[in-house]
């Protein structure tokens, strides 16, 4: 299963009875909002769903997939880490005891 930015428009416009277009804008706000103050730097924490936070990834060694006997220094990036909140992470552990009980693993 996934879902889209429109599937997720699309839902909150018929649970909340706003039109799709206004939805649409709020969810691209949001979005934006959270892009702009991770990509400055900061950390954006949104109660009970998580955190997003800049990270610095060290630079390491690798290796060449196509030469494995090569071996090449991977630089330092910056990645965007996520730390699920308390409620999303138990809203998720439903889910997997739902899965384990029926014997769906996934």
């Amino acid at each position: 299963m996934k879902m889209t930015k429109r599937d997720l428009v699309i839902k909150i416009s018929e649970d909340s009875r706003v039109r799709q277009k206004d939805v649409m804008k709020i969810v691209q706000m949001t979005l934006d909002g959270i892009a702009d103050e991770v990509s400055a730097g900061g950390t954006v924490e949104l109660r009970n769903f998580g955190v997003f936070k800049p990270v610095l990834c060290k630079s390491r060694p690798g290796r060449n997939p196509n030469n494995p006997e090569q071996k090449v220094t991977i630089p330092a990036r910056m990645v965007i880490k996520f730390r699920a909140g308390k409620e999303l992470k138990e809203r998720v552990n439903k889910l997997q005891a739902s899965l384990h009980a029926t014997g769906v693993h996934p």
